[in-house]
């Protein structure tokens, strides 16, 4: 639906989009439309590369920042084989992030620069990562729940059309999917545990049920970017349908194991097919994607400690160590 609308064609600096060559512009969409992918040697809009690279480098921030969650459990994991498990989680995580930095870097943003935005408060991450993991049940609600909201993000984005993020995404999407069958097997585990296990799972639920409604972004009719992004294959669905998508796949699975989704108004509608929900509060959303929520300030502290404490290994690998002055006598 949203290939035909007529969005409101002025790009940040106040430029008309028809304003762009328009016959370089004719055959950037005629490309998109055929499926074949942009590459970064080719033309495109300023609008475009603008809005990819805000996506993807809001994408490398999330995996990097929502490896601290569940990274403070590596410790206190229960037994060897779940803090191996984990362990190897939280690494993945971080190598999403240097994936998706190298391909936001070739849409011309440096990644200091893309890591200074970050620490700085400037630019945003996933709203998800900005709660704490209270107990050991929030990390396995994390590694199934919110690892597969974003598997139904990326395999649809997979699909677009700039060649870059697309292969970057085609990867994590397989180390997500591992991801998600070990977060699967630890719930499971403690939904059919103990007493005290299965009502820590379900107190887990309860807390990050609506964060995971926030997850995939504001309605379609309050989205500011979903019409840019769908109509140029930066984004192959709306918001709203990938949260249906998810609904459709997990709701289901959530209910087999006995859990109780805090939402007495959730119910699939038998005429029209989609899931009924009770409206998530779009300011928390607001607050705290703008750096208002529990952990924002926790997280980028933890991320400006490492970046102050590990300068000097990056100094040392481009061999930009401060000269050797021998002491005087």
């Amino acid at each position: 639906m949203y290939g035909s609308l007529s969005v409101i064609d002025i790009d940040n600096k106040g430029n008309r989009l028809e304003d762009e060559d328009p016959i370089k512009m004719a055959e950037f969409e005629a490309k998109i439309a055929a499926g074949l992918k942009i590459e970064p040697q080719d033309w495109m809009p300023y609008e475009y590369r603008r809005q990819l690279t805000r996506m993807i480098e809001q994408h490398a921030h999330s995996e990097i920042i929502g490896a601290l969650p569940e990274g403070t459990w590596i410790t206190r994991a229960p037994g060897f084989r779940r803090k191996l498990a984990l362990m190897a989680k939280v690494q993945d995580e971080v190598g999403h992030a240097q994936l998706l930095y190298s391909a936001a870097e070739t849409l011309g943003k440096p990644r200091e620069d893309m890591v200074n935005d970050l620490i700085n408060g400037k630019s945003k991450y996933s709203n998800v990562f900005n709660y704490p993991a209270v107990t050991w049940a929030d990390t396995a609600v994390i590694a199934w729940l919110i690892d597969a909201g974003a598997i139904v993000n990326q395999v649809t984005n997979s699909k677009g059309s700039y060649g870059p993020y697309c292969r970057a995404l085609e990867r994590i999407c397989f180390e997500e999917s591992f991801h998600l069958k070990y977060g699967h097997d630890n719930v499971v585990s403690l939904a059919t545990g103990t007493p005290v296990q299965r009502q820590m799972v379900q107190e887990a639920l309860e807390r990050w049920w609506p964060p995971i409604m926030h997850f995939f972004g504001p309605p379609d009719k309050m989205s500011v970017h979903t019409a840019h992004l769908v109509r140029w294959k930066v984004k192959m669905a709306t918001n709203d349908s990938m949260r249906q998508a998810f609904l459709d796949m997990y709701v289901p699975k959530i209910q087999e194991l006995g859990l109780v989704i805090p939402d007495p108004a959730l119910q699939k509608n038998a005429q029209t097919g989609e899931w009924e929900y009770t409206e998530p509060d779009w300011n928390e959303f607001k607050r705290v994607i703008n750096g208002d929520g529990p952990c924002n300030a926790e997280r980028l502290a933890v991320r400006r400690w490492a970046e102050e404490k590990g300068r000097w290994v990056k100094k040392a690998l481009l061999n930009q160590h401060e000269p050797y002055v021998a002491p005087l006598a």
